[in-house]
């Protein structure tokens, strides 16, 4: 419109126009949902919480199961995808010598190349990798176990063998990079460093394992150690943002116990000891409110309180035989007094009351449904839909499930195949890779490919 046009108009007619323009916004406005995105940045989503927060996914899975978006070949890893402004993560590992054996107690001895590949979100079109090469020395040599971490326009990979990486998310430049076992002398783990890098602020937290240098704290942009705490090996467990009111705390679940460090000294705050087997600390800690449970293997796990400024903790009771739930790979979620998780000695999903830890129901329909006694490490990897009780459980068979969790049981809403299990463990054929949710799309990999399903609901 020309200026002298414009100037035509009333004063009035200008106002009338402007109501009838928002009228317009607002009636559009009430009438279409709004809906909202959620990126999948690290392990366990955005929050680090095992929560998908975004609106318009479906409520069930048809008995046809979902529509794949697009499917892309990859290497080994059990490491799960992380995605970001439209771009997906992926780390794996690319052999090229050695007999990868599955042992608890020996280490492969393999030759290859660890890589970070990412891909486009919306296509599966490859935007660049970065690789090095990397000799592994690892029980369950597949690949990789840490998720990638995004923050802004940087990405964190840690290696197996203690390789810490941060690269440009534009085109995988190198910025920094640091070697536990040059860098610390820190052992490596005989199940290889598995705690995901941890972005809060301006730190990056993740367990290096040694003398005075169980957790690290490093500067996200320099790779500088700005702190050291605990007298620890690594463990498996990746540190974890614990939230009381208005504090923050580290919360760290080491071989030699649960502690709550400060996020920018790492000065301790309180620690409950608990010690599991062959440092399989493993699962990171559940939450609920002041309530905090964790957990180890056979019969290793406690329940405790922290009082109101997370000063001090207070245990409550300690796991026995036939009682709460003993995670491995998957977390527990804790939820309106009701902990579930999959238990590493019977394999099944199991609720217990949070209380006392006495078991309410138990179910192998989310690990392997025709199983009728146990299963050493039987996996599902559980993901809250919001602040609801209904669930994206993925199982260690490849089936992807929506299922609403309560006291009263296991409730399936639909499930289908979305992935071949394609990792060997105890004897039987495994998927223990975390799917990522972002963009009403999962995003599931095994050790030959990485496959994106549509999660909208259908208009």
């Amino acid at each position: 419109m020309r200026a002298s046009s414009l100037f035509r108009i009333s004063p009035l007619d200008l106002v009338s126009r402007a109501r009838s323009n928002l009228l317009v916004l607002g009636i559009v406005a009430a009438t279409t949902p709004l809906a909202t995105a959620d990126d999948w940045s690290g392990w366990m989503g955005d929050q680090r919480d095992g929560v998908y927060r975004e609106s318009g996914v479906i409520e069930s899975i048809p008995d046809s199961g979902l529509k794949p978006k697009w499917k892309v070949s990859i290497a080994g890893g059990y490491a799960g995808p992380s995605v970001a402004d439209g771009r997906v993560f992926v780390f794996d590992y690319a052999r090229r010598q050695g007999e990868a054996f599955n042992d608890p107690g020996k280490r492969a001895d393999l030759t290859g190349d660890e890589r970070l590949i990412v891909l486009d979100s919306e296509t599966g079109k490859e935007l660049w990798r970065h690789e090095y090469e990397r000799p592994y020395s690892i029980s369950y040599p597949a690949g990789p176990r840490c998720t990638p971490t995004i923050d802004g326009d940087r990405v964190y990979i840690l290696g197996s063998e203690g390789d810490l990486r941060c690269l440009s998310v534009t085109d995988g430049e190198l910025i920094w990079s640091r070697n536990f076992p040059k860098d610390f002398s820190a052992e490596v783990p005989i199940w290889g460093f598995s705690a995901h890098p941890l972005i809060e602020g301006d730190l990056l937290y993740t367990m290096v394992g040694g003398d005075g240098q169980g957790v690290v704290a490093f500067d996200k942009m320099t790779g500088e150690v700005r702190w050291k705490q605990l007298d620890s090996n690594a463990g498996y467990c990746a540190p974890s943002i614990l939230k009381q009111g208005d504090q923050k705390q580290l919360l760290v679940f080491s071989p030699t116990g649960i502690h709550g460090l400060d996020l920018v000294s790492g000065e301790p705050i309180w620690n409950i000891e608990l010690s599991p087997m062959f440092d399989m600390s493993i699962a990171v800690p559940a939450v609920d409110g002041n309530r905090v449970y964790a957990s180890g293997i056979r019969t290793e796990s406690v329940m405790f309180e922290l009082n109101e400024n997370a000063t001090a903790a207070t245990e409550l009771w300690r796991g026995e035989r036939d009682h709460s739930v003993f995670s491995s790979n998957s977390p527990a979620v804790f939820m309106d007094g009701v902990v579930y998780g999959t238990d590493c000695n019977v394999g099944e999903l199991i609720a217990f009351d949070a209380k006392d830890g006495d078991r309410i129901w138990s179910t192998f329909q989310a690990t392997k449904p025709d199983e009728k006694r146990f299963i050493k490490h039987g996996t599902a990897f559980l993901t809250r839909i919001d602040d609801s009780n209904r669930f994206f459980v993925f199982s260690e068979n490849g089936d992807l499930m929506i299922a609403t969790l309560s006291k009263d049981g296991f409730e399936e809403h639909g499930r289908f195949h979305a992935i071949d299990p394609t990792e060997e463990a105890f004897g039987r054929s495994v998927v223990w890779t975390h799917p990522a949710y972002a963009n009403q799309t999962v995003f599931i990999r095994n050790d030959q490919e990485i496959v994106a399903y549509s999660l909208a609901k259908p208009e």
